[in-house]
């Protein structure tokens, strides 16, 4: 099942509804007012930016079809794709019959036509809930062969519809702009031509005609939108235009056809300014539209990463294969130079990969036999054979992709204002003009319907609800592209907006402040036993276990051509210890505390330990049958950057933390060595959340930064979690980001990074409701009685194209943040 069509449960599901037309925030309200509306709705978020609606329903209440008809009783439409089957083995009507009914049967499509001449199925579906895998899988499941479409030929539909929706503002601006030119130049008559040859109820006719096109085929889009919205008792920003370029032309009609029931005073048209509303504003949306495109590079850079084609070695010989053939177990040459298709493992050769796009480090990393590749990262020197190990939507780069999808889609808490505001705001504007409208045809000056007219365009023109549903949404969208970029990964808006609130940091220890990939530095054999005895058996207990230390305990062991034994009655006690069998006696492994309790006596180790512990070494205690055998010592290096990420949060005015299961000397070194005053020592798994919880009750609000299994329940705890990438899928499930790459200097860059971006929005938010404030008085003629300055409705239109412009300018600003390191 596609990501952004899953089963929550086995009644509730979520899709991602690619959604076209929407245009402002009351567009964002009234869909999802809409699909509130339909039984077994649970939870629906529109995202404007994004042009997608998140929807949870109850699928026993609720269909697809019932969410498409919804959005379109709304006035809005569904994105669809069409896709182009080649099938293979169809020989009557009743092979056609199954086919379609094989499509058909997939949520997502919408049409399913097989031609049996051609041989080719045509399916119109939804993008996002089904793709072309599952289109080739339903006909191959009939029973028939899908051919595969050449290399390249595949289409990423988001970008399509940016590209074709370019290509039809573009074109619409260019026929307004065409006969807009004449229609001012003709409108200011005497003041710079003289028109004695024609007269003024001639060119009031030829200004008419010209200015037809403008509005029925330029503006028609806004004309169409706020008729479809009207019929659903709503309005948007599309309401607001229409009415008032609507109301400037079909005066001037009026005025142009019977100028006779006007009094002389009063016989003026305003063609010009229809059309100069309608060529501002699709000039406005042009560039707006190109912004938003630009805002969405990031998340299309990550789906161009994936190759077309990956060359497949096959019984000796070389293939090239689509990507979506790829299987896992697949061996496949890299050259240099070329993208890796999917994830995988070395097997034969090594080199420099590229992983910066994935991980935000520009440092090629070095890969050899047995190391990791990631799907999209660059192959810089040296050709490699490596095994596939997981494709398709099991890739890392898919999951990127989802994750920054699914939070570019998310609303953020600041937005809550912004919604209930542009709820009411078109209506609001509207009484204002019409208020407004009243009150100058009462007492405005001579000639009072005019000077009516103009108030009523000038208030619906200069209404910005557009500005006000952009102002949230594009940060969010350039935020999270950009941390994405950067190796930065956010799960919602909700943790992007809380992060820049964080003024405590816990860290974990092992993997997070250290590099997570101990060596064992001293074996010290006690009562009789030997070194090899005592690595021997630790290494044989703590092969079950996923602990780093155990690790270097196993490679140690390798090192010395150690053969491990299986051990019988295993037990682990986390963050303690294990115990076992091993030859018929029963062998303890742990920590000091675990050991004592145990009945373990270490007098005779007091002074190795008081030696070996200042130097901030772990110590793992080996006892056989209740007698100590031995004490393995354990380095961890402290990664490069852990001191200057620690100095730089203080910076911030973030007080850090670290806890670690380890003896407090140790722990107490680490602190010491990156600078960090607080620390919790000796702490088991169990207890980790309650520190976090600890520190919640103190007033804080916290950031829990882990790496492992141990770590999950307190980042479940913190109020911001940050997993560290490099560690276990757990963690990364559990957290709210995700640090692709190990460096802690990310930890800082994300930080900034989410304090950058609510400032951003914030920034809009008041230029929005600022612009809003101001020009609506403005435009209702409050400046007239003390300038005798009133707002000309075409200045309106500028004004307001420029404020959605700027707001998504704004946004794009957050494309040129820099990390940490760069800085």
């Amino acid at each position: 099942m596609n990501e952004n069509y899953i089963n929550v449960s086995d009644k509730i599901k979520s899709l991602r509804l690619p959604i076209t037309g929407m245009s402002c925030a009351s567009c964002v309200l009234a869909v999802e007012k809409a699909l509130n509306k339909v039984d077994g709705v649970q939870e629906v978020a529109v995202n404007l930016v994004m042009q997608s609606a998140q929807i949870n329903f109850d699928s026993q209440k609720a269909s697809l079809g019932n969410l498409i008809e919804a959005v379109k009783s709304a006035g809005y439409d569904v994105s669809t794709a069409q896709a182009q089957l080649k099938i293979v083995g169809m020989h009557c009507a009743s092979c056609v019959n199954r086919v379609e009914k094989a499509l058909l049967s997939l949520d997502g499509v919408r049409e399913a036509t097989v031609n049996l001449a051609l041989e080719e199925a045509k399916v119109i579906y939804v993008p996002g809930i089904v793709d072309y895998p599952q289109l080739k899988q339903a006909v191959e499941s009939s029973g028939y062969q899908v051919v595969e479409p050449e290399p390249g030929k595949s289409i990423d539909w988001q970008a399509e519809q940016q590209e074709k929706n370019l290509k039809q503002l573009t074109r619409r601006l260019w026929v307004a702009v065409a006969f807009t030119i004449p229609v001012v130049i003709l409108s200011m008559g005497d003041m710079i031509f003289p028109w004695s040859w024609l007269s003024q109820s001639a060119r009031w006719l030829l200004l008419f005609f010209l200015t037809i096109p403008v509005l029925f085929y330029s503006g028609w889009p806004f004309f169409s939108s706020a008729w479809k919205t009207l019929k659903h008792k709503s309005a948007d920003m599309n309401t607001l235009i229409s009415i008032g370029s609507g109301s400037a032309f079909l005066y001037s009609s009026v005025m142009t056809f019977f100028p006779t029931i006007f009094p002389p005073e009063a016989r003026h048209v305003y063609f010009e300014t229809a059309a100069v509303i309608i060529s501002f504003i699709l000039f406005g949306r042009l560039l707006e539209a190109r912004a938003k495109s630009k805002a969405s590079q990031s998340i299309k850079r990550l789906i161009g990463l994936q190759p077309k084609t990956a060359r497949v070695l096959h019984n000796g010989s070389e293939q090239d294969v689509p990507i979506e053939a790829v299987k896992k177990g697949d061996r496949i040459l890299v050259r240099p130079g070329e993208r890796i298709p999917v994830d995988g493992v070395l097997e034969e050769g090594h080199s420099a990969v590229d992983e910066s796009m994935l991980s935000g480090e520009a440092i090629p990393v070095e890969k050899g036999l047995g190391d990791q590749v990631i799907g999209g990262s660059v192959n810089q020197s040296g050709s490699f054979i490596m095994k596939a190990t997981q494709v398709g939507k099991d890739t890392m780069l898919a999951h990127i992709i989802k994750l920054v999808q699914e939070a570019q889609t998310t609303k953020a808490p600041l937005q809550k204002l912004a919604d209930v505001i542009a709820k009411y705001f078109v209506p609001i504007v509207i009484g204002i003009a019409v208020l407004s409208f009243t009150i100058w045809l009462w007492i405005g000056p001579s000639p009072a319907l005019p000077y009516a007219v103009v108030v009523l365009v000038t208030v619906l023109v200069i209404a910005c609800p557009c500005a006000l549903g952009l102002a949230t949404p594009t940060s969010i969208l350039v935020g999270t592209g950009r941390a994405a970029e950067l190796g930065i990964l956010i799960r919602n808006a909700e943790a992007l907006e809380k992060a820049h609130k964080i003024n405590a940091i816990i860290f974990d220890k092992t993997g997070t402040i250290t590099e997570g990939k101990p060596l064992v530095t001293d074996v010290i054999s006690l009562n009789g036993f030997d070194s090899q005895q005592v690595l021997k058996m630790a290494a044989s207990l703590e092969r079950s276990s996923e602990h780093p230390l155990a690790e270097a305990l196993i490679k140690k062991a390798k090192m010395e051509n150690i053969s491990l034994d299986h051990p019988g009655h295993f037990t682990n006690i986390p963050g303690q210890g294990i115990v076992g069998r091993i030859n018929q006696q029963t062998v303890l492994v742990g920590n000091q505390v675990f050991l004592q309790e145990k009945g373990v006596a270490f007098d005779e180790a007091e002074e190795i330990i008081s030696a070996l512990l200042p130097a901030g070494k772990s110590l793992i205690y080996v006892a056989v049958e209740n007698k100590l055998a031995g004490i393995v010592a354990v380095a961890d290096p402290i990664k490069a950057d852990s001191l200057s990420a620690v100095q730089s949060l203080k910076n911030m005015g973030i007080k850090v933390f670290m806890i670690s299961g380890d003896h407090e000397r140790t722990v107490q070194t680490v602190a010491k060595k990156v600078g960090v005053d607080n620390y919790f020592s000796g702490v088991l798994p169990d207890q980790k959340a309650n520190y976090v919880k600890q520190l919640q009750q103190q007033g804080y609000l916290v950031g829990m930064i882990g790496d492992g299994i141990n770590d999950a329940p307190a980042l479940a705890q913190a109020d911001v979690s940050i997993a560290i990438g490099t560690g276990t899928d757990i963690a990364m499930e559990t957290s709210d980001i995700t640090l692709i790459h190990g460096d802690l200097s990310a930890v800082v860059s994300a930080l900034m990074l989410s304090r950058a971006t609510v400032k951003n929005i914030k920034q809009n938010l008041f230029g929005s409701f600022f612009y809003n404030v101001l020009g609506i008085p403005v435009a209702a003629g409050i400046l007239y009685p003390f300038t005798g300055v009133l707002l000309n409705p075409m200045i309106a239109a500028a004004a307001m194209a420029a404020s959605s412009v700027t707001v998504v300018s704004n946004a794009l600003r957050l494309k040129r943040f820099k990390p940490v390191s760069e800085k």
